[in-house]
């Protein structure tokens, strides 16, 4: 069960902040093994003091229109995979909404399956 945060500057059309989190699951799907059904994703939006980033950390030129992707899920994917995530996400998200590979930011947050609720108050994965 992933969950997806997703952050980037104020003042995108809805459909765009629609396409980031449609791109973003499709490749989760794609790479991760993720059930299709299995969508769960915060999706908000800051004002220029409230999304604070070097533009130019590790030689990559981002712009403002920068997207944050932080995705917790359960511990066990490979190297392998986490790359194959990384590239499908930055390949989608040019695509449509048409961000610029550079202002693609991922990072992960990995959790043993006892660390979830899906809801009742219940540890469904302990």
């Amino acid at each position: 069960m992933p969950l997806v945060r997703i952050s980037l500057r104020a003042g995108k059309p809805e459909a765009y902040r629609t396409a980031l989190g449609d791109a973003v699951h499709r490749a989760m799907v794609e790479t991760m093994n993720v059930p299709a059904k299995d969508r769960f994703q915060v999706i908000t939006e800051h004002d220029a003091a409230g999304l604070v980033y070097d533009r130019s950390y590790l030689d990559i030129a981002r712009s403002d229109d920068l997207v944050v992707v932080q995705i917790t899920l359960n511990t066990g994917r490979t190297v392998e995979m986490k790359k194959a995530l990384y590239a499908r996400i930055a390949e989608l998200l040019s695509t449509s909404p048409g961000v610029r590979r550079e202002d693609v930011l991922v990072s992960l947050v990995e959790v043993v399956k006892e660390n979830w609720s899906f809801g009742n108050g219940i540890a469904q994965y302990a």
